[in-house]
């Protein structure tokens, strides 16, 4: 009984240790993907915005530089399309999407021929499995995905698991910068996140510290 408890123990422990290296893994994720910039390709079909906040028919800060990057790589020619994602949190407002639109037309004069809409989601998941979908419908193959730098990890993995053909871009500013506290909540936000998306959807290829507490598990239990 006792060696029973001891091995029980044992097992409990390397999860605990797997759960903490992997939190630490999606660290490191989330500050790579935030400090260095990953190289884009030449040409995208699209850039996807991410939705953020809308205040009424306005965009919020973090949503405007969302926007204006994607409007800034329409107009160098690296896509051709724009799909703006978001739906609204309450019955009766525009969606993120539809708020992104119009800021995208009347100010830059983007035309609405060249603007997909994704006005159901309220997540970053639903954002992404939307987009894919969309994909589908207008025949693009591969995306441009634009958020905040600490958010590109998640979207990254996310794009990744939902066989999206992407890269991801960070806004050259972002609400965030100068403010340390909110930062550095909104980093630890989102290595959460991360972390369990990975463990909900088994993506443990990115963490192969979870693979081997699992074999070493498997001969204890055998052991016994």
């Amino acid at each position: 009984m006792q060696k029973l408890i001891k091995r029980v123990l044992k097992l409990f422990g390397l999860m605990l240790l797997s759960g903490g290296l992997l939190v630490v893994f999606c660290a490191w994720q989330v500050y790579d993907y935030a400090q260095h910039e990953k190289p884009l390709p030449q040409k995208a079909d699209a850039v996807v915005v991410l939705g953020a906040a809308a205040w009424g028919n306005n965009p919020s800060p973090v949503l405007r530089e969302r926007i204006n990057y994607g409007i800034k790589l329409y107009q160098q020619h690296t896509v051709q399309k724009m799909i703006f994602t978001g739906g609204t949190p309450k019955f009766g407002y525009p969606t993120e999407a539809e708020v992104a639109q119009r800021y995208a037309m009347q100010k830059f004069h983007v035309p609405q021929r060249d603007i997909i809409l994704d006005t159901e989601s309220n997540s970053t998941y639903e954002n992404l499995t939307n987009t894919r979908t969309l994909m589908h419908n207008h025949h693009l193959d591969s995306v441009i995905i634009v958020s905040d730098p600490d958010h590109l990890a998640r979207a990254a993995a996310m794009a990744r698991a939902l066989g999206i053909t992407a890269n991801v871009s960070a806004t050259p500013s972002s609400l965030y910068y100068g403010q340390r506290k909110a930062r550095l909540k909104f980093m630890l936000q989102e290595t959460l996140s991360l972390t369990y998306f990975y463990l909900e959807n088994g993506l443990m290829a990115s963490a192969k510290i979870l693979l081997s507490a699992t074999v070493m598990c498997d001969n204890s239990i055998q052991a016994a």
